[in-house]
């Protein structure tokens, strides 16, 4: 039954996991925590010890490191092809007598060979069977690149913020829309009662009686403005200015 919901091959299938003969693995020992205690007095010096085939790493003994040793150290294997799995037991390193065992466990490769890093805490387990503490690694495979599993579904694309779009920039109307019959410029009622037919008239006033123009002296009697006077070129005989005419 494949457990997947697309129809990818099976892990011993996938071509990131096909061909690791010869291809490096890095893992990082952090540390462990909650550790079984080996020591009635004191407080107990842990160190890890990482297995593949047939090579073997042990990590620096953590002093004083008691129930949550801290390692922090990296060690690189060299994979064999149809082998999936690392053995990793834990020690309290002793200085009279032989070590003591703390416990051990499996890890899987599976998901680190699939997606190139896995840093999953390991469960231990102590010679009786029993719950000893777990072990953190950090694991990184390169070589991993599970795009190119057959059936693999397309990823999302990148979210982009919405942005509405902007009307033109147009001082032309907007046509109006298609299907819709023309807008008619009918006036609007106006919600005021007519103004009365009939107006009072203007009142119109009797004319003023004035006197007729001809009443008033004529103009000839004025002398003329300065700009309209005509004197005779110099020297000016006679008296002046010239009396009017």
């Amino acid at each position: 039954m494949n457990p997947y919901p697309y129809p990818y091959p099976s892990p011993s299938q996938s071509p990131s996991m096909s061909g690791i003969q010869g291809q490096l693995l890095e893992v990082t020992v952090v540390g462990c925590s909650k550790l079984r205690d080996t020591e009635w007095i004191s407080r107990q010096d842990p160190y890890v010890c990482l297995e593949y085939a047939n090579t073997k790493f042990r990590t620096k003994t953590c002093t004083d490191g008691h129930k949550n040793p801290s390692f922090q150290e990296k060690f690189t294997f060299s994979l064999i092809e149809g082998l999936r799995e690392l053995n990793v037991s834990v020690w309290n390193s002793n200085t009279l007598t032989f070590d003591d065992f703390i416990g051990n466990g499996k890890v899987q490769l599976q998901k680190v060979l699939s997606q190139g890093y896995d840093d999953s805490p390991w469960q231990l387990m102590s010679k009786h069977g029993k719950y000893a503490g777990e072990v953190r690694l950090i694991m990184h495979y390169q070589n991993a690149n599970r795009s190119t599993w057959p059936g693999t579904p397309p990823t999302n694309p990148p979210y982009t913020p919405y942005a509405p779009q902007q009307p033109p920039m147009s001082s032309a109307p907007y046509p109006p829309p298609l299907g819709y019959p023309p807008v008619q410029a009918t006036p609007y009622p106006s919600p005021y009662p007519p103004p009365p037919a009939a107006y009072m008239p203007t009142p119109t006033y009797p004319p003023q009686a004035y006197p007729p123009t001809s009443a008033y002296p004529p103009t000839s009697v004025y002398p003329p403005p300065p700009q309209a006077q005509h004197y005779p070129p110099a020297p000016y005989p006679g008296v002046y200015p010239p009396p009017p005419y």
